[in-house]
């Protein structure tokens, strides 16, 4: 399966984005095609006019944010970490510590948020899981590419080990206990280093 742009325009993208608003602002109840038209200022029936059903809305949302992600994490500066060479990952930290920072700084906390709803729905709509695993396949797969190529041993597991501690340490500054701050760029880069040189070394 994969997440097409299915004809992307600015009403499309206004209801995709006003979808992700409320659903970090009130949660899966309170995101419903009528909320959506009111809060973006659109007409009665907008929103069902582009998404007719829950489905095709949350979807909808899925789509646009593995968008904005994409614009926040870049996965393709992670592809061209793969030239960097064994050992190297000075990039790699400097890379990942910047997109984390990137993400808890601005207005992105709230798309974090979004996921993490979209991501608790999935679990309760098979057909949603599929199109959300697909959304998140562009950023796990260029992550084993990199992990390769500096020497891994084992590129998936260790990748899986990287992205789960990358997650956990977002959902722990935007919703869990460490949420009144905010980590510096060099402490993220000093703590990945930390990290990469326990999954590396031994390789």
């Amino acid at each position: 399966m994969s997440v097409r742009s299915m004809g992307s325009s600015p009403r499309t993208e206004l209801i995709a984005d006003t979808a992700l608003a409320l659903l970090a602002e009130r949660g899966m109840r309170g995101l419903t095609h009528r909320a959506v038209d009111e809060a973006a200022g659109l007409p009665q029936g907008s929103t069902s006019n582009h998404a007719r059903t829950r489905q095709a809305l949350l979807e909808a949302a899925v789509r646009r944010l593995a968008e904005r992600e994409a614009a926040v994490l870049v996965p393709a500066e992670l592809q061209g970490l793969t030239d960097v060479g064994m050992g190297e990952r000075d990039p790699l930290t400097a890379s990942l510590a910047l997109a984390l920072h990137r993400y808890l700084t601005g207005d992105h906390r709230h798309l974090l948020i979004a996921r993490y709803e979209l991501a608790l729905e999935s679990t309760r709509r098979p057909e949603l899981r599929a199109y959300y695993d697909a959304a998140g396949a562009q950023f796990r797969e260029p992550l084993v590419t990199v992990m390769r190529a500096m020497g891994s041993t084992a590129p998936e597991r260790h990748a899986l080990s990287l992205a789960a501690w990358c997650e956990g340490l977002l959902f722990s500054y935007v919703a869990g206990s460490y949420r009144t701050s905010t980590p510096s760029e060099e402490t993220l880069r000093s703590s990945l280093h930390e990290l990469l040189r326990g999954m590396l070394d031994e390789a």
